[in-house]
């Protein structure tokens, strides 16, 4: 279902680079320019991410049997370093034009034709967004972001190329174009950063973590058991959580058993596409408190 979403994406950066290209074609800017590269970028970012939503939604197999869900980091990941790629071809274009300004040509019909790939983009942007943050899918949400990001990029240079019109000012174009680089370059490094963080198994949100606490004290009070040992993490679309619920020793396998199908249920809940695991214990034994800690 989510492939869909990666598809009108790729059909996005078609259009805006036939558009943003014949732009700066027309005009010979290198602002313009700039941002033709970087839908070369969103159009490599957005075919990663459908090939990555593909393996990610694959079934666990005997290899992999918590699934494929982080492939969604590495496509966020590749796409940030894909931003800083096309940033070094902006500054290889742009620095050039600091020694050597040259005149735009026909810039009102460049303009024409970056305002309409900027509303493709801006639409397609809210779309991702949106469909990112409900199926809980880092590799939509990036792409949307890009893009968005990409809207403001355009805007920017649009404003530029419209002053360096008006105003002669033919060093603008450039100035402009190292501006954009710059701020690619920082969206990209942003994106990496966000990566890693789920490779290196990320807890769930605090607002997640706090619903959890929240459900643990409502049932200790109603029933009298202890919960300790809450481990988060998430993946993708897909989140871990792990816990020990300790209840009295006189309770049966049966019914500490389902009480845990109970609580189970209602984390499921609250957290979306959540895999949980319970260990139960003896309230009274010793021994259940000596793994508490993070570092068992």
């Amino acid at each position: 279902m989510l492939e869909r979403y990666a598809l009108l994406s790729i059909a996005a950066a078609v259009a805006t680079i036939a558009l943003k290209g014949a732009a700066w074609w027309v005009t010979g800017s290198v602002g313009l320019l700039s941002d033709a590269l970087e839908s070369f970028v969103n159009l490599a970012a957005a075919v990663l991410a459908l090939s990555m939503l593909r393996l990610a939604a694959t079934p666990p197999d005997k290899e992999h049997p918590y699934g494929f869900s982080k492939a969604e980091y590495l496509a966020a990941g590749v796409e940030g370093a894909l931003i800083v790629l096309a940033a070094a071809g902006i500054l290889y274009t742009a620095l050039p034009r600091l020694f050597a300004p040259a005149p735009l040509e026909t810039p009102g019909v460049g303009l024409t034709l970056s305002v309409a790939a900027s509303v493709i983009n801006l639409l397609v942007a809210r779309v991702l967004i949106a469909a990112g943050r409900a199926h809980h899918s880092i590799t939509l949400e990036a792409d949307g972001k890009h893009l968005m990001t990409d809207v403001w990029t355009s805007a920017g240079v649009i404003v530029g190329v419209a002053l360096v019109y008006l105003t002669g000012w033919l060093l603008l174009d450039p100035l402009l174009a190292l501006a954009v680089a710059a701020h690619i370059v920082w969206t990209g490094v942003g994106l990496m950063r966000r990566s890693v963080a789920g490779l290196l198994d990320a807890a769930i949100s605090h607002a997640e973590q706090d619903e959890l606490t929240k459900l643990f004290t409502e049932y200790s009070k109603r029933y009298g058991v202890s919960f300790h040992a809450l481990r988060t993490r998430q993946a993708g679309r897909r989140r871990f959580v792990s816990f020990h619920l300790l209840v009295p020793d006189k309770w049966t396998v049966a019914k500490a058993h389902q009480l845990s199908e109970e609580i189970e249920a209602r984390m499921r809940a609250m957290v979306p596409n959540a895999s949980i695991e319970t260990h139960i214990e003896p309230i009274s034994d010793p021994a259940s408190y000596d793994d508490q800690d993070l570092d068992r």
